[in-house]
């Protein structure tokens, strides 16, 4: 089991005015927080257009300026939202970052789910998941031979033969380890055909997340060469919201308001899944959730030996063999700070086979 987080570069409006700039530098400290720690890696949400969800519209810009500021966690895009890019600009961005941070980074792939992003930068919401899958095809096409000749669907035609080639080359031949966040048997199947490692959602229950899975391992025996060869392959990562305190009650007196707020917050109409799909009966019922009900089988809150409990059922339910910790925007940065050291101190050394350095993302 490997242990990251997800910054979404979200503003707390309680604490940082408007317009936010001040959010990135509370992010950047977090990064370097959770590098010293011993965290495998850090994922970098990408969003537009917003003033109250993430503001960090370029991830691979500041993984390359994260590079400069940590000294050995994995650099992850968590994730592109592949309609919204040149799909020839995004290989050549990925690999030159990837020389950048001399191979210190992994790439997150989506479809997106914000229909207003879309709109404004102009793109296909309704034909996203399509867009998805003819840029995988071109995106592996470059990163395997460097070359494409392909014909157009919801992509324009692209040329790259004879003399030309796309560079520059990545460190990490022939692409950095890679990775989807999918939820649809579709996108799941597309996900394996390619060896991408699939990432699952921060929301949906544990127990809805275990058949999906399972499709996704079952579908990565039948993954060809030399997609099978990526090391994202066959992995599983799933996002959870995490808090952990000495006790189980301090937690939630802690954070308890703060999680049913945001949950309540973030499954309103704006959003339609978050490393995934939630569904409209799980938006409703999220709705009104408690904190009680979302300690059953979403969030991971609670001591040391109950977040340890409630991670070894995640690893045993869906064979998940990464855990990527999410903080809702309401906590106080102290908290964060807080979970963090208390996480890497007392959760993480109880899964054995993690090692605190020399790690990767895959």
């Amino acid at each position: 089991m490997k242990f990251g987080i997800i910054e979404l570069s979200q503003p707390d409006k309680d604490l940082e005015s408007y317009p936010y700039r001040e959010v990135h530098e509370r992010v950047t400290r977090e990064i370097i927080e959770a590098d010293k720690a011993g965290y495998d890696y850090v994922w970098i949400a990408e969003h537009h257009a917003s003033t109250s969800y993430g503001i960090l519209p370029d991830p691979l810009t500041y993984i390359a300026y994260l590079a400069t500021q940590t000294e050995r966690i994995t650099l992850c895009s968590g994730v592109m939202v592949v309609p919204l890019h040149n799909v020839v600009r995004l290989v050549e961005n990925i690999s030159f970052v990837d020389i950048l941070t001399n191979g210190r980074v992994a790439v997150g792939l989506g479809s997106g789910y914000r229909e207003h992003e879309f709109d404004a930068l102009g793109a296909d919401f309704e034909n996203r998941r399509a867009y998805q899958a003819e840029a995988l095809e071109v995106m592996m096409s470059l990163f395997h031979t460097k070359k494409v000749q392909h014909k157009g669907v919801h992509l324009p035609d692209i040329n790259i033969d004879g003399d030309y080639e796309v560079l520059p080359h990545p460190v990490q031949e022939p692409h950095p380890p890679m990775y989807m966040g999918a939820a649809s048997e579709e996108s799941i199947g597309l996900c394996a055909r390619y060896g991408l490692g699939l990432l699952m959602s921060t929301l949906t229950p544990i127990q809805q997340l275990a058949p999906k899975s399972r499709f996704y391992l079952d579908q990565c025996q039948a993954t060809e060469a030399p997609y099978n060869e990526n090391p994202g392959h066959s992995t599983v990562g799933i996002g959870r919201m995490v808090y952990v305190a000495e006790t189980d009650a301090q937690a939630k007196k802690e954070a308890g308001e703060a999680v049913v707020r945001h949950v309540h917050t973030f499954t309103g109409a704006s959003t339609s899944g978050y490393l995934g799909t939630i569904s409209k009966d799980n938006k409703d019922k999220y709705q009104v959730a408690s904190y009680e009900d979302l300690c059953e089988d979403t969030i991971i809150y609670g001591s040391p030996e109950t977040v340890t409990e409630k991670i070894r059922y995640m690893e045993e339910t869906t064979g998940a063999d990464s855990l990527i910790l999410h903080f809702p925007p309401q906590n106080t940065r102290e908290q964060n700070k807080r979970t963090l050291r208390l996480f890497a101190d007392e959760v993480i050394p109880k899964f054995a086979d993690h090692k605190k350095s020399g790690v990767s993302a895959g």
